[in-house]
């Protein structure tokens, strides 16, 4: 059986700063690839696939700062850097990109075999293909222009629904789409777009008004990757 590879643009280790695993020590695999186009979207240089940005994983992983290079790496030889490296954590974070674009099956039972929890964010907008016990975060991307729409499967995989806002459109979209997938156990976690105050102060309120969870992004305030 051949051996599927991934195209990573990022792989390291952090503390999870977003949804149900606020302050988990984690391992990030960012996959390259993602037609969605938010216009938020604070990773646009893994959007494209370019055969002339792949580089070598010793490339990849030496980057210095964000670019659209990346690296294909068979499931092996993702748990061979995470040894290499020495990462303790035991999380691990696969995001993107849209990694839904790929069937994560064999990579997250790869990890899981090896004392690894799995975590996929994802846009809701591709079939989900992942292992039974990999927590799935749904981050439902409502008439972005790839236009794409949010998959009734994805809604209803999702261990946590993650919802970027901004405007009270965003608020209305968000409960339009609970109301139309009939969700009404899965946490609901409210992100601010860019920490804006504004977005913030209307995160808040919706939080308290509707019972639902407030992502703030804590990374970026923290200032680590």
């Amino acid at each position: 059986m051949t051996t599927p590879c991934y195209k990573i643009n990022e792989l390291f280790e952090t503390i999870q700063g977003e949804g149900a695993f606020t302050g988990q020590p984690s391992i990030f695999i960012r996959l390259q690839g993602c037609p969605v186009e938010c216009s938020w979207c604070d990773t646009k240089h893994t959007w494209e696939i370019e055969l002339s940005d792949q580089v070598s994983t010793t490339q990849m992983l030496g980057k210095s700062q964000e670019s659209d290079h990346w690296a294909d790496l068979s499931v092996d030889q993702i748990f061979a850097v995470i040894e290499e490296k020495g990462y303790q954590a035991k999380h691990v974070v696969i995001t993107g990109g849209e990694p839904c674009m790929v069937d994560l099956t064999p990579l997250c039972k790869m990890l899981e075999s090896n004392g690894l929890s799995c975590q996929i964010e994802t846009s809701g907008t591709f079939e989900i293909n992942t292992t039974n016990n990999c927590w799935v975060t749904v981050s439902p991307k409502v008439n972005m222009r790839g236009g794409y729409k949010i998959l009734n499967s994805a809604m209803q995989r999702a261990n946590e629904i993650k919802h970027p806002v901004a405007t009270e459109q965003h608020i209305d979209d968000l409960k339009q789409l609970l109301n139309e997938h009939k969700i009404t156990k899965t946490q609901v976690y409210l992100q601010p777009i860019s920490q804006k105050e504004r977005a913030t102060e209307l995160a808040i309120k919706s939080c308290i008004e509707n019972d639902w969870r407030l992502s703030v992004q804590v990374h970026k305030y923290i200032g680590i990757e």
